[in-house]
């Protein structure tokens, strides 16, 4: 049986995005956290120290396509579950809890990571990169064009 290598099109980039995000998903489901919990997260581990809590909601806002009031509520549920604690007034910072649950998930996802890249030649990852960088881009823009 021959299989006709796909061009690149909506629906590839779903699958691949569904597939990897399932196996992610499944890694923080035992964990007890949420996709966009873990976006979060990962946003406040990263920071040099206490980030701007609107800055955090702008990257998910940007990223996830969600509104700011759903922003916020993620916020607010890491914050209850004493993953994130308010930081002077209009701050948050990861706390011990929330790096060990972000380290952890990290830890647990890259294996599968290193096998679903595995035998990807860098030539490849790069164009795609690039290809899935400008289709970001040209798909943001028409989404700002939409929401005037």
């Amino acid at each position: 049986m021959t299989t006709t290598t796909p061009v690149l099109n909506p629906r590839v980039i779903a699958l691949a995005h569904y597939a990897a995000r399932a196996l992610l998903e499944n890694v923080l489901a035992r964990h007890g956290a949420t996709f966009q919990q873990s976006v979060t997260l990962r946003l406040a581990a990263v920071a040099e120290g206490p980030v701007e809590r609107d800055r955090i909601v702008e990257d998910l806002v940007g990223a996830l396509k969600i509104d700011a009031t759903e922003a916020h509520s993620v916020v607010d549920e890491l914050i209850s579950a004493g993953l994130l604690v308010p930081h002077e007034p209009s701050q948050v910072r990861i706390t011990d809890t929330g790096r060990a649950l972000f380290e952890t998930t990290s830890a647990e996802t890259a294996p599968l990571t290193a096998r679903v890249y595995a035998g990807i030649p860098a030539e490849d990852l790069a164009v795609a990169g690039r290809v899935l960088s400008l289709i970001t881009e040209r798909a943001d823009e028409e989404l700002a064009a939409l929401s005037k």
